[in-house]
């Protein structure tokens, strides 16, 4: 049985190719997604293991920040002379690094990175820990000389002795290159500014007193943690307000803030891999259904000559483990090279990881086979129970089990009962009125629906291809009519065929509409809201120097000018929830530039002194009631107690803004976090003043800050089109992989009906059937093939994409809006796809020879 087994598998490699494919691409995202993960958490933690101090002396931070504020927290830098005293401190040294910097050279362009990486300006202080070294010119003295990496030079083309502008939170200073510093580490992709100490502390942080850090190096036979005690033991009561960290602390804290970014390439990835997985599974359960169907006499053989049942399960097993083996090797290969690209790609995008520091550790190989072969074995378990089925006889009868005449009463029933459970579960997600609620019966109804439609999607063959191929006689004649029978034949094989494009299909459909609903909503949102002739912004949503909003205020044809800030606060609700959320500060004359609709309460108590507003719903859940006083925390351990002194009913306070829609008066915010920078301007046209003339005044004054973008209602809503379609971009990737696996499917399934039909098509020659005929005849048959897979994608993606947009309103996104165009060209592109999946086939098919054919058994 086992050279059997491996005969035949040698016998059908050409045809399990295809299949093999499938499962390559499966362990290839897999694989590729590890490797890069792996490599990039290796280098990173060895960057910042190498850089860090022995103990770093921090200030504290009471809350992480939601958004930026362009708050810097200090500390005095005096405290490094003091440190520098305690026992078993070698040196103590003060640092300053401040993100979110603008660098713009003498054409008023940006030598930043494009890719949201920031730009960092930093004291500097050359040490053997230092992760950049002095390649060319020499250090910078005095507040008009600064160094720059290489790879920001390099880029941007700047050279020694170029003048530069940096625009920082104290305001912009002119500054010429010096010197050229080259990463002796990994270059993480941002670009760095290097001044010396006294500039770093009176440009960056405008206190020449101040300091973001201390750096404390061990003497010799200290540990780290014997430093961090003794400092912490000086630094007595104010140790509290400090964050101490060890060398391994900073290290393992810097590389959780780059987590979320590691992980979203990762995750993105393994989403590649699922589908590849998902699709495969249907690509290979096709394979050796057909495969078993067209060996039937083989089989009976086997059974006549002594083989049980159990062996002949456990031959076809084996083809199928082969086939994952050969596909987990190969997709392992071509996962490392997936990787090196991912790699090559980060290098363009200004992160330098090397590529001979690839770490291929043991669970990516472990986790590749385990997926290459899981996924075959599985695919082919139920195909491989039907080949234990056959009995001895089928040999002498020449009998087939290619199931045409099988009844599909048990896919009915069991499709019925997942699908009455997935349908249940999505109108229940509909009818939610919670979004946490909503959104778990989302993904119940989303898993149980697909399964549903792949488990009856043969029922749906017969009713649906008569429909869609319903003209092909008309147009076609009897080759139309050939071709959707041929369809119809066999409706578990059309069904398996097309499901793996209706999974794709069906995830494009639902993302569309909520897509598209999100923008409508968005768009709606904005028409209502903003009433501000221009709206002043950082291109990255960092907040800009007051120096940007003085200029604008000076510009001519300027009538009002309304500035807002946003800052991180956590509040304490009546209920006893602690709920930390972003909050915004605006002027006293916000409704001449927004539109706010109140439920209690007006501008004038929102924006008074100890006075906040927010969400009518956002109260409601919390037990909030106008007048009541809540204790607030800031930056810094700053507490107070804010008054509600307004509620507002905005329909989209949580789906367009941060939790609660909470916002007070901007000297309320100035004075609980001082040394905040403006997030944006709203502007309006003094009277007598076209849009057209201030927009070009207000472009001329910003000229010298390329960070800093003005905006009118249209393009603040090409804005948020524009982010939402970073995620349809990534849906559109997932699609393309899912048709390449599909067409794939629909390649096989046809490639293999040819040779199971080999004697019928010779037949069919022999009676006057053209070459052009066949190919057109096998052309039509993938066309509706396609088409049918297209039709059940979209029809379960509008589905889930209506339900999408129940869960959306609950945060505010009420509007519904359903991409018809991009339904019609898909259902289009679909026919497309069958045409080129039936080239090869179809080629093949006509190129036989009749009186071969009619031979073949």
């Amino acid at each position: 049985m086992l050279k059997a087994t491996l005969r035949s598998f040698l016998a059908h490699k050409g045809r399990l190719l295809l299949s093999a494919l499938a499962v390559i691409l499966s362990v290839a995202f897999v694989a590729g997604s590890l490797i890069f993960s792996d490599t990039v958490s290796r280098t990173f933690d060895r960057l910042f293991a190498s850089t860090a101090a022995d103990v770093t002396v921090t200030p504290r931070e009471t809350l992480d920040e939601t958004v930026p504020s362009g708050q810097t927290l200090t500390l005095p830098a005096s405290l490094a002379d003091r440190l520098s005293q305690v026992q078993g401190v070698a040196a103590a040294r003060a640092e300053v690094d401040v993100e979110g910097l603008t660098v713009a050279d003498e054409n008023r362009e940006s030598v930043g990175p494009t890719t949201g990486a920031p730009t960092i300006g930093t004291a500097w202080n050359p040490t053997e820990r230092s992760p950049v070294e002095l390649t060319s010119g020499r250090a910078p003295q005095g507040d008009g000389q600064v160094l720059i990496d290489a790879d920001t030079a390099d880029s941007k083309d700047v050279r020694i002795g170029d003048r530069l502008t940096v625009i920082g939170q104290e305001g912009s200073f002119p500054v010429e290159v010096v010197g050229i510093v080259t990463f002796t580490t990994t270059n993480p992709g941002a670009a760095l500014v290097f001044f010396d100490t006294a500039t770093a502390q009176t440009k960056l942080l405008g206190d020449p007193r101040g300091a973001t850090g201390i750096s404390v190096d061990a003497a010799e036979g200290v540990s780290d943690t014997e430093l961090k005690r003794r400092v912490a033991d000086a630094l007595g009561s104010d140790a509290d307000t400090y964050e101490l960290r060890t060398a391994d602390e900073q290290a393992k804290s810097d590389v959780e803030q780059l987590g979320g970014f590691l992980d979203i390439i990762k995750y993105v990835m393994l989403g590649f891999a699922g589908v590849a997985v998902l699709v495969g599974v249907f690509l290979i359960v096709n394979t050796f259904s057909m495969l078993i169907a067209q060996r039937t006499r083989e089989l009976g053989l086997l059974r006549a000559l002594g083989a049980d049942r159990r062996q002949v399960r456990r031959s076809v097993l084996t083809e199928a483990l082969l086939l994952g083996l050969v596909g987990s090797t190969l997709g392992l290969a071509a996962g490392i090279g997936l990787a090196v690209g991912l790699i090559e790609l980060m290098g363009l995008m200004g992160m330098n990881i090397r590529a001979n520091e690839m770490v291929v550790g043991w669970v990516t190989p472990f986790t590749a086979y385990v997926v290459g072969l899981g996924v075959t074995f599985v695919a082919a378990y139920l195909p491989a129970r039907r080949a234990a089925g056959v009995s001895p006889m089928a040999a002498l009868a020449d009998a087939e089990i290619a199931e045409i005449g099988r009844p599909l009463r048990m896919r009915a029933v069991a499709g019925s009962v997942v699908g009455a459970a997935g349908a249940a579960a999505l109108v229940g997600c509909a009818v939610s009125s919670k979004t946490s609620s909503a959104a778990s019966l989302l993904g119940l109804g989303v898993l149980l629906t697909l399964v549903a439609t792949v488990i009856a999607g043969p029922l749906l063959v017969r009713p649906v291809i008569r429909v869609l191929g319903g003209a092909f006689p008309a147009l076609f004649g009897s080759v139309g009519r050939m071709s959707q029978r041929n369809a119809l034949r066999n409706p578990r094989r059309t069904g398996a065929t097309a499901a793996a494009l209706m999974v794709g299909l069906a995830l494009v459909g639902g993302m569309s509409v909520a897509s598209a609903s999100m923008t409508k909503s968005f768009d709606e949102q904005i028409d209502k809201t903003l009433g501000a002739d221009f709206v002043v912004q950082n291109s990255n949503f960092v907040p800009f120097p007051r120096e940007v909003t003085e200029r604008i205020e000076d510009t001519e044809g300027v009538g009002l000018v309304v500035r807002s800030q946003f800052v991180t606060i956590a509040v304490r609700m009546p209920d006893g929830d602690r709920v930390k959320t972003t909050a915004a500060g605006y002027e006293p004359e916000l409704d001449e530039v927004a539109h706010i609709t109140y439920a209690q309460g007006d501008t004038a108590a929102a924006l008074a002194a100890g006075n906040l507003a927010m969400d009518k719903d956002f109260a409601e859940d919390h037990g909030v009631r106008v007048g009541d006083t809540l204790p607030v925390a800031f930056q810094g351990d700053r507490r107070a107690e804010l008054r509600v002194g307004a509620l507002t009913d905005q329909e989209a306070a949580e789906g367009f803004g941060a939790q609660g829609g909470i916002y007070f008066g901007l000297g309320t915010l100035e004075k609980y976090a001082p040394g905040g920078q403006d997030a944006a301007v709203y502007v309006n046209a003094a009277s007598g003043t076209g849009d057209d003339d201030l927009r070009a005044g207000l472009e001329k004054t910003l000229d010298p800050y390329p960070q800093v973008q003005v905006r009118d209602i249209a393009d603040y809503k090409d804005l948020v089109h524009d982010q939402i379609a970073v995620l349809l971009y990534l849906v559109y990737a997932l699609l393309g992989l899912a048709i390449i696996i599909a067409v794939l499917g629909v390649v096989n399934t046809l490639a293999l009906s040819v040779v199971e039909r080999t004697r019928e098509i010779g037949l069919l020659r022999a009676i006057g059937l053209a070459r052009r005929q066949l190919r057109r005849m096998i052309r039509l048959e993938s066309v509706v093939i396609a088409v049918f897979g297209a039709v059940l994608g979209l029809a379960l993606g509008l589905v889930w994409g209506v339900c999408t947009q129940q869960v959306l309103a609950l945060q505010g996104m009420t509007a519904l809006a359903i991409p018809w165009g991009t339904m019609v060209a898909v259902v289009i592109g679909s026919a497309v796809v069958g045409v080129v999946a039936a080239l090869l086939p179809a080629l093949r098919a006509s190129r036989m020879n009749v009186l071969a054919a009619i031979a073949h058994e």
